[in-house]
């Protein structure tokens, strides 16, 4: 079975989410380790609740992007199981750049959600973005991590229609309703084999 790391940096709603589901026996995957990388993250609290070990690797003095911080992700990583071969890595709100290091060493094996329609509005503040440009439909993308921002191969996508009266706040709850659906529904995919990538193209099976 294949053995799953979720690294957070706040309370990690889609962390929850997905460690609900596989508790629930919905997703046949093995989840070992939660690791944030800011020791007051709320989702620490959670996953303990809910019986999955976790650990802090602080980032506070690294830079994104930095190797030096990223290996020991790597260290922590494999000393639970985590390995490319047999690993799935899924970011739920870890406010980090990885570095091109990591990024090869677990090539095809991280997922991450981003809060719109990739290839829209990628990087920070995705729903004030949308709102801002004044589209009538935002939502939210599964996606392997590749080397650029928000730009790895989409697995499963979601839509919202966006209103006259909506703020950010809004268009924020109800694209989160939409990723709680669809990153356990990757996960599990990825976890069935059922995910293939071609070229920066995925299909699933």
């Amino acid at each position: 079975m294949l053995s799953l790391a979720i690294l957070i940096s706040g309370r990690g709603s889609n962390m929850e989410n997905i460690l609900k589901a596989v508790k629930k026996n919905k997703i046949p995957i093995k989840p070992v380790i939660v690791i944030s990388n800011k020791p007051d993250a709320r989702g620490l609290a959670i996953a303990q609740k809910i019986g999955i070990r976790t650990e802090i690797i602080d980032s506070n003095g690294f830079k994104g992007g930095n190797w030096e911080y990223d290996s020991k992700l790597v260290s922590v990583l494999e000393k639970h199981g985590v390995t490319p071969q047999n690993g799935l890595i899924c970011l739920a709100g870890f406010m980090r750049i990885m570095s091109p290091e990591f990024i090869r060493h677990y090539k095809g094996r991280i997922m991450n959600i981003h809060p719109a329609i990739l290839p829209a509005f990628p990087g920070l503040h995705s729903q004030r973005q949308a709102l801002e440009y004044g589209v009538k439909y935002s939502g939210c993308t599964v996606h392997f991590v590749d080397e650029g921002v928000d730009t790895g191969p989409i697995i499963l996508q979601s839509v919202v229609k966006i209103k006259d009266n909506d703020t950010e706040e809004s268009i924020s709850k109800k694209i989160l309703k939409q990723e709680h659906k669809i990153y356990p529904k990757a996960v599990k995919l990825f976890a069935k084999g059922k995910i293939k990538i071609v070229g920066r193209k995925t299909v699933i099976s």
